[in-house]
C-alpha cells in the first residue's frame, strides 16, 4: 500500500521535528520546509496527499501559501496548525479554503486524527448508480466535488461539496446546527459553529445565480435549503 505524503510547513525546527517524527511513526511520509516559498515550489513538482501549514513564516506565511495552493488544487486537505489565537485569524484561514485550524500547543494525536478524517473522506469512492445530483442548472459530482453544467465548471473544496450534499439529502427541511456540526465536523463547539458559517456563506456565493434555490438561516434553530 502507498504511504500517504504530507507537505509540512514549519520554521520552528524543534516542533517541526517532533511533529515530523510522531508522524512518521505513525506511517506517514513527511516533506517539511521551513519556508512557505520553498514549500510552494515543492508542491508544484510533487503529489501530496494532506497539506499543514504553519502561519507565521518567512518568505510567504501560511495564509498566502495556502491561497496559491488552492490556486492549484482545490481539494487537498490543508490543516494550519499556529499560535495566532484569535478568532479573526482562525476564520481567515477557513475563508482562504484550509479546512481546519488547530491552535499551538496543539495535541499530536488530534492532528493525526484531523488528517484520518480527511483521508477517509478525500479518499473514498463508492461505486453508486448515480452520483450526479441536480441543483438548479448544475449537476452536482459528489464524488468529484463539481458543479458543473453544459458551459461551466466549479470544483468545490471537500466541506463544500460534504455540506452541499448533506442539504441535497434533507432538501426543504430543518436542519438543526448541532446536527450539521456533529455530521461534518463530529463536534458543535464555538469555533466549529463559525467555521459553519464560512462555508454557508461561500455556498450561498456559489448558488447566487441558481433560481429557486435559497439557504434560509433560521435564527437560533439552524439552516433549511429550500428548492422551490
Amino acid at each position: 500500500m502507498m504511504k500517504i505524503k504530507i507537505l509540512y510547513a514549519e520554521d520552528d525546527e524543534t516542533l517541526a521535528f517532533l511533529t515530523k517524527d510522531n508522524l512518521e511513526q505513525n506511517g506517514y511520509l513527511v516533506s517539511r520546509f521551513s519556508d512557505g516559498l520553498t514549500c510552494l515550489e515543492a508542491f508544484k513538482k510533487e503529489s501530496f496527499d494532506v497539506c499543514i501549514f504553519d502561519i507565521m513564516m518567512p518568505k510567504m506565511d501560511g495564509f498566502e501559501l495556502a491561497i496559491e495552493i488552492r490556486k492549484i488544487n482545490v481539494q487537498i486537505p490543508i490543516i494550519f496548525l499556529s499560535a495566532k489565537t484569535l478568532k479573526e485569524d482562525r476564520i481567515k484561514g477557513l475563508r482562504i479554503g484550509a479546512d481546519d485550524y488547530l491552535v499551538k500547543p496543539f495535541s499530536i494525536e488530534e492532528l493525526i486524527l484531523k488528517i484520518e478524517v480527511f483521508l477517509k473522506r478525500s479518499h473514498k469512492r463508492v461505486v453508486t448508480e448515480n452520483n450526479d445530483s441536480m441543483v438548479g442548472q448544475y449537476q452536482f459530482d459528489s464524488e468529484n466535488y463539481l458543479l458543473f453544467n453544459p458551459t461551466e465548471k466549479i470544483t468545490l473544496t471537500q466541506r463544500e461539496a460534504e455540506l452541499l450534499k448533506l442539504f441535497l439529502e434533507n432538501k426543504n427541511v430543518v436542519l438543526k446546527r448541532e446536527a450539521i456540526l456533529k455530521s461534518l465536523w463530529g463536534d458543535d463547539d464555538y469555533f466549529m459553529g463559525r467555521s459553519l458559517d464560512v462555508f454557508i456563506s461561500r455556498l450561498r456565493k456559489i448558488l447566487a445565480n441558481q433560481n429557486g434555490i435559497i439557504i434560509e438561516n433560521l435564527h437560533g434553530i439552524g439552516f433549511r435549503f429550500t428548492v422551490k
